[in-house]
């Protein structure tokens, strides 16, 4: 074997230790229970309109639900955004 071959395959080694699955997971947990808690307060609101359409919830409640998920959507939109245009960036940076 010869000293180009035992030389990528140390970088290729070091390399896949900076991609664990352990970073990743730490980057990943906020993200992940963000995304939930956006789910959940779609998911309420939407338990909470078909309650009011059936007459079993509080018109008020539905707004506030309405207005909570308004605002959701529209922080997880701008975030999106955050990240298009970032990513946008980088694809204009020269190498």
């Amino acid at each position: 074997m010869d000293i180009q071959s035992i030389l990528a395959a140390q970088g290729y080694k070091r390399q896949i230790a900076a991609v664990e699955p352990d970073a990743a997971a730490q980057v990943a947990g906020p993200l992940e229970q963000n995304l939930n808690d956006f789910k959940a307060a779609l998911q309420e609101t939407e338990k909470l309109a078909t309650d009011s359409m059936v007459g079993d919830a509080d018109p008020h409640m539905l707004v506030q639900a309405l207005a909570q998920s308004e605002l959701a959507v529209e922080t997880v939109v701008t975030v999106r955004d955050k990240v298009v245009e970032a990513y946008q960036e980088i694809l204009r940076m020269p190498i």
